[in-house]
Formats: structure tokens, sequence, C-alpha cells
């Protein structure tokens, strides 16, 4: 077996997986309560494919993740008390408690905050790859990632033509999750497979099935490297179902039963968590403990940030966070 692909790293994918879903079901329970203004959007079932992202990237690429990409923030870099104290309004956090709890990142290190029209996220990374390739960096990939109605906007066309022509090291990711908030793909394309539309800009297609760890794990490994050697734009679309709404708001009752009991629904957790058993003999101890020290850095985070309270409104420094004071902290 790789080197990349030895059990070590695969644990580290499963427990940021599971760092991630933690995190999301106590943001959930505290969006219930009222403790959380603005939207919770959950990552469940998507969490294989978004750690994917972040392991195959480095320290100095760019990620721009979408909204469901708690996993993969968490492995590019982000800690679990950033994206809390973001939730919860803390001043400490990244965004100085600006903003909505998902547009969350530190672009000094190459962690873009979410554009809510995720279209435009991609011309976002383009620029960040033009820009290291003037400043003369070498091997450096940017990672957009999108979901299926992302690539019906014009926005996707623009950008994803301009990165083929500049030739960038892009990798766009397409979480195929069967639904545009609520429009089935059936109302969104006529081709069969998303990764048809790659051949139209001249760029590289990979699809992967967004529900297999293994799967999203090599095939994402595969793209970054063909990007970062020189191979020009990855499309890399990842077939799967979102297993909650659209946000905390949205009860999913546009997803058909049968949908939800098809192999696009099959949780990635538990095939990950199968992997793990069978390929490395992982016991139910070990699985149970990791759950324990998930859910106990996430109480303690809540803890913490729910002591650090609210910015003083009349106090706090209300200025955008690329003024001269305030930039060297972002």
């Amino acid at each position: 077996m790789s080197q990349f692909m030895d059990q070590s790293r695969v644990i580290k994918a499963y427990r940021w997986m599971l760092l991630a879903r933690t995190l999301d079901e106590r943001l959930a329970q505290l969006y219930r309560a009222g403790q959380i203004f603005g939207g919770v959007f959950l990552g469940k079932g998507q969490e294989a494919l978004s750690v994917s992202i972040g392991m195959s990237l480095q320290r100095h690429d760019v990620f721009a993740p979408l909204i469901r990409d708690g996993a993969g923030r968490l492995a590019f870099g982000e800690t679990p008390l950033d994206a809390l104290r973001t939730c919860l309004g803390s001043p400490l956090g990244p965004m100085r408690a600006r903003d909505g709890n998902v547009h969350r990142g530190k672009p000094k290190e190459g962690y873009l905050p979410m554009i809510s029209h995720l279209g435009a996220s991609i011309s976002v990374v383009n620029g960040a790859l033009m820009a290291k390739r003037m400043k003369g960096e070498k091997h450096f990939v940017g990672a957009a990632s999108i979901g299926d109605g992302a690539t019906s906007t014009g926005a996707f066309h623009e950008a994803l033509n301009q990165a083929a022509i500049e030739r960038l090291p892009l990798v766009l990711v397409v979480a195929n999750n069967q639904f545009a908030y609520s429009t089935p793909v059936a109302s969104q394309f006529a081709c069969q497979n998303l990764g048809d539309r790659a051949i139209g800009y001249g760029v590289r297609a990979h699809t992967l099935d967004g529900t297999d760890l293994k799967s999203c794990l090599e095939g994402m490994r595969e793209a970054s490297d063909l990007a970062r050697d020189g191979d020009g734009p990855q499309l890399v679309i990842a077939d799967l179902l979102r297993l909650c709404g659209h946000g905390e708001h949205d009860d999913a009752h546009y997803v058909s039963d049968s949908l939800k009991a098809s192999v696009l629904g099959t949780d990635c957790m538990q095939l990950a968590e199968q992997w793990l058993r069978e390929a490395y003999a992982i016991k139910s101890e070990e699985f149970n403990l990791w759950k324990e020290e998930a859910l106990k850095e996430i109480n303690e985070g809540i803890e913490q940030v729910q002591g650090e309270g609210s910015p003083d409104p009349y106090h706090h420094p209300w200025k955008s966070l690329f003024t001269r004071e305030l930039c060297e902290h972002v």
C-alpha cells in the first residue's frame, strides 16, 4: 500500500470527518436552542469528499471551500475554536464577529472566505493562482469547491474557461449532491455526467464516488498532483447525496425516499468506519474513544467561546479587516 494511503493517514482523515460531523451536530443543537443567529448548514454526507480536498492540499496552496466543507476546512488548518468563534459571534474569531458564520477564512494563509454564489469563488481562486505565478512561486494549486447548481452559472463558465486558457493549477471540485437547494439535477443540466463538460473547456475530468473515502482520497490526490505538475485545470465530479436539508431551516421534503435509500444516500462516515475495521483491524473501543475525544473537544470549545461574550457595539473596531491596524491579524 502506498505511503499516501497508509493507516495513519486514513485514520487522520476519518478523525477529521468525525470532528466535523460532531461539530455540525452541536451547531445544529445550538441553533435549535436559539444560541446561533443566521443559518446553520451541515456537511452530513459530504465529509469524505471534503476531507479529501483538504488533505490533497499543502499549506502554501489556496482553498475556497463551500458551505458544507467543515471536514476540508479542518484538514486545511482551521481549528474548531475558530469555527465556533465565528458561529457564536466571538470578537476573538478570525472574522472579528463580522459576517455570516459560513463566510469565514484567513486569506493571508490561502484560506478564502466562502462566497455564497459559489460560481464566483472560482475566479477568485484563479486570481490568487495568477498572483502566485507572477511572484515566481512554484508547485502550488488552488482548490475551489462548488455544488452541482453552480455549474449552471455564467461565472462557472467564464472562470473555468479562463483557467483552461491560462493553464492554471486549479482543482475545481463539484459536489454533485443531486440538488441545487431543492432543484433536482434533472432540471439543471441535460448531459449524462457533469464530467462530460470538461472536454468543452479542454480540461481533464475525474469522477469519484463521493460516499467512499478511499475513492475520494485517491481521486483528489491524483487531480491535485496533475494540477501541481503542470497539467492545467482539473474538474472533479463527486456523486453523493447530502443527508440533511439545505440548512437547518429546511426539512428536505423534496428528496424522495427512493433516493435516500439508493447508493448515493449511503453515509460516508459509516463506509469509512467499515473500511477502517476491515482493512486496518480498528476495534470498536478505538472508535468509541475517538468519538468521546471529538465531543469533548467541541464541548470545551463551546464553553470557552460562550465565556468570551459578544463584541461591545460601542467600542468594537467596526472597520474592514483589511485596514492597516487590523490586517496583520487576519
